[in-house]
């Protein structure tokens, strides 16, 4: 997942937000420290609460002076250089400086910083709405836009018609009475999503278990867990804690309870957070002439509307219906064996507790894939060489570890990504991968410098960090990883990757902003290489002894692919649903919405008094009416791995380079169907994607 935060509006500093700096003195230290490379790091993780305050009034205080500039022009004077760049610059700073002042609440150890960090991120959300609603800056910008029309250079024609949309959109060529309703409105909003995920930050629920309740996992999941005085185990529900059990604790009961306490957390009072903030977006999207809040975010992104995407979604549905149905079936036989062997009852019925068990059970029963063998294989530190070499030959990049990096945390590492063919550093990298008290609990990648042109001609080198949850080392054993965790983490690496390739004159567009439908592109089409025999090689060794992966594991593991296709891809397009059918009412009952699709689509009920849409911090992360993106963007991202990757070589170094120039270095700078366009020759079909997912035979396949 890329971390998107909402409403930066004109400030629209929109994939992974963060923050950082001080004064002017430091912002100007802390961008001359960046253009030296690795020989220090710039970013500041060391602030007190007081630092955290006092740097965001001023960095509030620098930007809205060059605001009131602008807006005191006299129209007949405006000009590119003091409204557009001026306001571009405007927008570098704030980028550039604010991401050591929000990003601190996902990662810092300390609760007194996380909470400053959190109460600065209200605060700046609430300036984001102040300055993106300046209806003196707007006339400025449209009078631009009419007087120099015809003579810009292409990205600034871009930057320009962005920010006369933009301000459209929050209707600054409305009334005052409706620009002050959506003000209001939209700071209500940023307060609520900023509550919404801090209370999922510190929520630290566990359960208790005992040995016998955590049948079926094995010595070392135990043995990582803490203990009670009576011996019991703690079990968090965190990732690693979690996961692993639904999916290998044969106990019933056990799986029941984790369930519900997972798909409760924080239920009461983000689910009246989610419920106000469908209202409310329902408000805006109301006030501002939309149907809905669905058909507001979808204007902007390559599905236009909301018809679209329930079209689109609808094609997924019918395609994967039967393949659903088939799969079930297979779920409840395996069930009813079990319950027999086992002596539990057989309810006759798959419950979302089931669901991940036996979804398990298929892949060792089908494709007899055994997971406990195959994780001995991928300690954390080879698959993280493995991953750099591959990213590192593919794109022609050369990444060195920064030392005595100044980081949040002992377990962080930075990283400096330099072209190999000239040497020139391109930006720099955090890595932040094991859950601790207080962290973000879900795998994401955040933009926290933008890499861009600065007001001197030279390019800003972008910096971005991937915040990940993997099992720590502990006596004896190193963070071994699932498989599904290492295509995790080669997909939050493609979106780091995507902040360090760009190459854009503007903020606005460096690296991850593009349309919410396409920024999932670049990473998920780099999931594919966990999929294939000779990255999975480069990428894996016996923890113990060094050995590779025997080769009937390795084919068994890439012959899985296909396992439980039909309802893994049914979840996503329940989530879909879920999502635009919140976002395309003016109110609605969460829990009630989340059950009906999963009944309908699915075909496995939701479990009784939890709210699974409580936790499901994209609504609030800004894929609010656009989880859909996933499967939109797979179907993009298949189309580009099969048709250029697969058929010239997936190691293909000159494949790779077109890869990072068009797709990666353009940023937002360009459409993402034109870029599409670009790359693949001609306009992008769903055919690899179905193909990659079972469901239809390749063309050589049906030819024979």
């Amino acid at each position: 997942m890329l971390r998107v935060l909402v409403c930066r509006a004109l400030f629209s500093v929109s994939k992974p937000l963060l923050r950082m700096t001080i004064h002017n003195r430091s912002v100007t230290c802390a961008r001359d420290c960046s253009q030296e490379g690795n020989k220090r790091n710039a970013l500041r993780w060391d602030l007190t609460p007081e630092d955290i305050s006092t740097m965001t009034d001023s960095l509030i205080n620098r930007v809205k002076a060059v605001y009131d500039d602008v807006g005191s022009l006299k129209i007949e004077n405006v000009s590119v250089e003091n409204t557009l760049k001026a306001l571009a610059y405007a927008k570098l700073d704030y980028a550039s400086s604010l991401h050591v002042l929000d990003f601190p609440q996902y990662v810092c150890p300390s609760k007194e910083v996380r909470t400053a960090s959190t109460e600065a991120d209200k605060k700046l959300s609430e300036f984001d709405v102040e300055m993106s609603m300046r209806e003196d800056v707007f006339k400025r910008i449209t009078a631009l836009q009419k007087k120099h029309q015809d003579n810009l250079l292409p990205e600034e024609k871009r930057f320009l018609n962005r920010l006369v949309t933009l301000g459209k959109r929050k209707g600054l060529h409305l009334s005052k009475d409706i620009q002050e309703d959506i003000k209001r409105t939209s700071k209500r909003i940023s307060a609520l999503s900023i509550e919404f995920n801090k209370n999922l930050n510190e929520d630290n629920t566990f359960l208790v278990f005992s040995e016998r309740e955590l049948g079926g996992l094995a010595d070392s999941y135990l043995n990582g867990l803490d203990t009670t005085e009576d011996g019991r185990y703690k079990v968090t529900l965190e990732y690693p804690h979690y996961y692993p059990l639904m999916k290998r604790c044969y106990n019933p009961e056990t799986r029941r309870k984790m369930e519900t306490a997972f798909h409760s957390r924080c239920k009461e009072v983000n689910t009246a957070i989610l419920e106000e903030l469908i209202q409310l977006k329902a408000n805006v999207a109301d006030l501002l002439g939309y149907s809905c809040h669905a058909n507001y975010v979808l204007e902007i992104n390559m599905a236009k509307n909301a018809s679209n995407v329930s079209d689109f979604l609808d094609t997924f549905y019918e395609t994967l219906k039967p393949i659903g149905i088939k799969e079930r079936k297979y779920i409840l036989a395996l069930k009813k064996r079990e319950c027999l062997m086992k002596g539990y009852q057989f309810d006759g019925q798959i419950n979302a507790w089931d669901l991940p068990y036996y979804m398990n059970q298929v892949e060792q029963c089908k494709f007899a894939v055994n997971k406990d063998k195959l994780i001995e294989y991928f300690p954390l530190d080879v698959v993280t060489e493995g991953l750099f070499g591959i990213y590192q030959e593919l794109l022609g990049l050369t990444f060195n570890e920064v030392e005595h990096a100044h980081v949040w945390h002992e377990n962080v590492k930075l990283y400096s990504a330099l072209d190999t063919e000239t040497g020139e550093e391109i930006g720099q990298f955090y890595l932040d991968l094991h859950p601790r008290k207080g962290k973000y609990g879900h795998a994401a990648c955040f933009g926290l410098q933008p890499g861009c042109r600065g007001p001197d001609g030279k390019r800003r080198l972008p910096v971005a960090a991937m915040v990940a949850n993997f099992t720590k080392s502990r006596k004896g054993c190193p963070s071994l990883l699932q498989h599904h965790e290492v295509e995790t983490y080669f997909h939050e690496f493609g979106h780091v990757m995507h902040e360090l390739c760009s190459k854009t004159s503007f903020s606005e567009f460096s690296g991850t902003q593009v349309e919410t439908d396409f920024v999932e592109v670049p990473s998920q089409m780099l999931e594919n290489w966990v999929w294939e025999k000779e990255p999975l090689r480069r990428m894996s060794r016996h923890y113990k002894d060094g050995t590779t992966i025997p080769d009937n594991l390795l084919d068994k593991l890439i012959a899985s692919r296909v396992a439980n296709t039909g309802l893994m891809n049914l979840r996503q397009v329940v989530l879909g649903k879920v999502d635009q059918s919140l976002h395309s009412s003016p109110h609605a009952d969460t829990a009630e919405v989340f059950a009906k699709h999963c009944k309908e689509i699915l075909g496995v009920p939701a479990t009784p008094g939890t709210n699974m849409t409580a936790s499901f911090s994209h609504l609030v992360g800004g894929y609010d009416g656009q989880y859909y993106s996933y499967l939109w963007s797979e179907v993009y991202s298949m189309d580009i791995y099969f048709s250029r990757f697969k058929k010239e070589g997936i190691m293909n170094p000159k494949v790779g380079q077109e890869y990072r120039k068009v797709i990666l270095e353009a940023g937002g700078s360009v459409d993402g169907m034109d870029m599409l366009k670009t790359f693949l020759g001609r306009g992008p079909c769903q055919d690899a994607f179905f193909q990659c997912k079972g469901l239809i035979k390749s063309k050589e396949t049906q030819t024979l």
